[in-house]
């Protein structure tokens, strides 16, 4: 029996059931409540009165303490493991997907104690308790392997305690039960969510009373001892590392010890996703062809009172996770966490009085600069003063509800994301992997209404003659390997679909609302950008002289490398020889022997070239031919996985929840973010005025803008500075009035505007040359499709035959140079590609605006539109 047939059959036979059980298995949810009014006036609903007196209505009130920044994960899982290092009682962590074997300090061949399995381990065996809690994934949906996760870690030592939840068990369990088991062997090879039909994707994601779990916890969290905590947007998971100058490249022909990126962890998401990710050797992605995915992301450390409430909320987790699970199940083994911790509220001294808005800190810090801007206005701009004992205003949000975490629905992240852009007074940046959003009920199914506010905002500063903008960052495309002209790339266009309705097209989006209230150029107010960057792979000569004297491939000793890095995972057991790197019948030995004979000058990455004094590429040394070096160039999107938001220079949102349904509403992600206003001043700029800013707000502001315009140096992986460790060591180190702050200084400043544009448009133009990547503004049909993009390049995974063929033609794979383009050869290349500067680039907005129907009439019929996309 084909899928087809027995996807029918399912259908008909849940069909069948559900006439028998009637409410046991519900059709379609009624209609959603956005749970993001203007003023959220949710709080009034007897669903949300529990939590009405504190802030946003969320769980936990006021509170303040210390934060500290991380821009890329090199950086922030330095700090990581430091304090991993320090713990003495308690590791708590949530995440949505935890890899034991991350490390957490580069490269691996130097730092194997700063694997995060190792570090757990060493931990526990000094008597550290360490609680996880992760997400228990439908794995015909999701490659994550948290069985995986949860039988690595707790064989380690008994002092390491693992959950994962939820659990997909489904309605009438005892009747449907052989749903799941005629699913147990399906994978997303075959098993296409987009076409299933809804009734068996129910049963497949099972049931929590009348919800359908089709929810994950995407929370991102570690608490250490109570006194210190990590959260952002990073799990502690493969292809989140990376530093902001963001290498592509990870080839090292001379030396696979340089190696930064070991097994699984070199994904790019575009190509490939992760397959079988408990075994290192099962990445299928080839580094000497392929570049890697840079990843964007920004985390957090805190400490202080903010922390006990942290805690909280994981105790919360975690003994509603084992009073549903473990009370009749696995007796002794789990235990409840008992805290004696509680929410501390902020002190007076740090809010202005009757007023909890970030739109009061202004005058908070007015009266505290009374003779901080003497002096001439043209005068270089101070440091910030930080007085001792002094923290920052911060509270703590969620998304929250029954099935997640035994409460009421919360959604305390939207209101703090409504009430942010409503009282925003200057400026609002966005950075966020999604942008899916309404500015009515006519864009159902999406129900949350930031795009409304958004809207609200750019038509009173319209109205009122103010100067306003609105910076928005997101990716081009999901992380969703495939064409995307491919059938299998449905789910791709639809969440594409959902945004390009929220932004631009659909007849309801964000601009032409803007347009129909009377604004002729809405991108006065409000732009939106995307990130990418290019690389070299180290393909020199050296690699095939390697590999003849050798006998070995390159990418065969690299996997060897690979292998005895996971130290006795699924049945590997290398001898105590390979532990130490000396079996010399290896591959990878004989590799090794054979690359020690030679000397290669050839870079393993260029990605310093973009950045800040980086070097010229015309004087990069390249040992091989010029063709050669002109193949080895590639680029792909930089994704954007930030969730943050910044307001004015004053105020902060960072967790993990998204900018979409999923994780605005409440019932749906679980998430957690806090909202930051420190109140250390900072002399700054407004739209040429004097003005009083934040020092946590103001430098991460900073900091991202420099790092999208490189305006920041070379981040090496092995070179950690003061913006590397945890906040309980310093806070965040930042060069306040060096000539490249000068330049980014004021958001609102025509000068500065004109940089970050004439940028974005330089590299969108030079990328759009060189390596004619979609979407693009050019690609407006799918003729233009083919013509732009797909007659250029061979696929991933494209039939042997057919691409030797498309070889033959002249085709190159997916990511490299269009050659046509460069008929002046490399150098005219390097020519091309020295004229970018950082990752930014304009989002295409009119990428396939002529295709009536991105993602086609059929995805509809199962409903993940409405449900898993949004």
């Amino acid at each position: 029996m084909g899928f087809s047939d027995l996807f029918k059959k399912l259908e008909k036979g849940i069909d069948d059931i559900q006439q028998g059980l009637g409410d046991l298995i519900p059709g379609r949810e009624t209609e959603k409540h956005s749970h993001t009014h203007v003023g959220h006036g949710c709080h009034e609903d007897d669903s949300h009165a529990e939590h009405s007196a504190n802030r946003y209505c969320s769980f936990a009130p006021q509170s303040f303490g210390h934060p500290k920044w991380y821009v890329d994960g090199a950086s922030y899982f330095w700090a990581v493991s430091t304090a991993l290092e320090e713990a003495q009682e308690s590791i708590f962590i949530l995440d949505w997907w935890l890899s034991p074997e991350l490390y957490l300090r580069r490269p691996p061949a130097r730092n194997e104690q700063y694997r995060l399995d190792n570090m757990l381990k060493a931990a526990a065996e000094r008597g550290v308790k360490v609680n996880v809690i992760v997400y228990k994934e439908v794995p015909q949906a999701l490659t994550l392997n948290s069985l995986h996760t949860k039988h690595a870690l707790e064989a380690l030592h008994p002092n390491i305690k693992v959950f994962r939840h939820p659990d997909h068990h489904t309605s009438g369990n005892d009747l449907l039960s052989g749903v799941k088991t005629s699913f147990s062997n399906l994978t997303m090879g075959t098993f296409e969510l987009a076409k299933v039909p809804q009734d068996t994707l129910k049963a497949l994601y099972g049931m929590y009373d009348d919800v359908v779990l089709y929810w994950a916890h995407h929370e991102k969290l570690c608490l250490i001892d109570g006194k210190v905590a990590f959260m952002g947007g990073l799990d502690m998971c493969f292809g989140r590392w990376d530093t902001n100058s963001h290498p592509i490249a990870d080839a090292h022909p001379g030396n696979l010890e340089d190696i930064v990126f070991v097994g699984q962890d070199y994904n790019n998401a575009r190509i490939y996703d992760f397959e079988d990710v408990e075994k290192w050797e099962n990445n299928k992605l080839d580094r000497t062809k392929s570049s890697r995915m840079g990843w964007s992301d920004i985390s957090i450390s805190l400490s202080g009172p903010i922390v006990n409430s942290l805690a909280i909320h994981f105790a919360d987790r975690w003994n509603f996770i084992f009073n549903s699970k473990y009370l009749t199940r696995d007796i002794g083994k789990y235990q409840l966490i008992e805290l004696e911790a509680s929410h501390v509220p902020t002190p007076e001294r740090m809010i202005p009085e009757g007023d909890d808005s970030f739109s009061g800190l202004h005058h908070h810090f007015s009266r505290r600069m009374r003779h901080f801007f003497e002096g001439d206005e043209e005068e270089e701009q101070a440091a910030p003063r930080v007085e001792p004992g002094d923290g920052a205003h911060i509270q703590l949000t969620r998304s929250a509800c029954p099935w997640s975490s035994g409460f009421k629905t919360e959604h305390s992240i939207a209101n703090a994301y409504m009430d942010a852009i409503t009282n925003a007074k200057h400026y609002i940046y966005i950075e966020n992997q999604f942008f899916i959003t309404a500015t009515s009920d006519e864009q159902k199914p999406v129900s949350n209404k930031i795009g409304r506010a958004i809207v609200d905002r750019i038509i009173r500063a319209h109205e009122n003659g103010e100067d306003f903008h609105v910076f928005i960052l997101m990716p081009a495309v999901p992380a969703f390997a495939g064409d995307l002209k491919a059938e299998g790339a449905l789910g791709t266009r639809a969440i594409m679909e959902f945004q390009y309705n929220s932004i631009n097209r659909g007849g309801h989006s964000i601009i032409e609302t803007l347009q129909s209230s009377g604004i002729e150029d809405p991108h006065r107010y409000i732009n939106f950008y995307n990130l990418r960057n290019y690389d070299r792979i180290n393909t020199s000569a050296v690699m095939g002289q390697v590999e003849r004297e050798s006998g070995v491939g390159y990418e065969d000793a690299r996997r060897d490398y690979d292998n005895q890095y996971e130290r006795g995972y699924e049945g590997y057991e290398p001898n105590e020889d390979e532990y130490q790197g000396g079996n010399p019948n290896s591959q990878y030995r004989r590799y090794q022997k054979a690359a020690s004979r030679h000397s290669d000058q050839t870079w393993d990455t260029i990605s310093a070239c973009y950045m800040e004094s980086g070097p010229d590429l015309h004087n990069l040394p390249w040992n091989g031919s010029p063709e050669s070096e002109l193949d080895a160039f590639v680029s792909e999107e930089l994704y954007i996985h930030t969730k943050v938001l910044i307001a004015d220079d004053q105020l902060v949102i960072c967790g993990s929840a998204n900018l979409n349904d999923r994780s605005q509403l409440g019932n749906h992600d679980s998430e957690i973010a806090v909202v930051i206003e420190d109140p250390t001043p900072v002399d700054s700029f407004m739209n040429g005025r004097r003005y009083t800013a934040s020092a946590f707000a103001t430098s991460l502001r900073r900091q991202l803008f420099r790092k999208h315009l490189g305006l920041l140096p070379d981040q090496r992986c092995d070179r950690p500075d003061e913006n590397w460790t945890p906040v309980t060591h310093n806070g965040n180190a930042y060069d306040w009035g060096s000539p490249a702050d000068e330049l980014v200084r004021d958001p609102l400043d025509p000068n500065f505007l004109a940089l970050w544009k004439n940028t974005a448009k330089t590299n969108t133009d030079i990328f759009s040359k060189v390596f004619h990547p979609v979407p693009n503004d050019a690609v407006r049909t799918w003729d233009d499709y083919d013509n732009f993009f797909s007659k250029y390049f061979v696929q991933p995974g494209e039939e042997k035959l057919k691409a030797e063929e498309a070889y033959r033609q002249g085709k190159v794979d997916y990511g490299h140079v269009v050659r046509d383009e460069f008929p002046g050869g490399v150098a005219e290349l390097k020519d091309w590609l020295g004229g970018i500067r950082g990752n930014l680039v304009e989002m295409p907005l009119q990428f396939l605006i002529d295709v009536p129907d991105l993602a086609e009439n059929g995805l509809s019929l199962n409903g993940l539109t409405d449900d898993l996309y949004t």
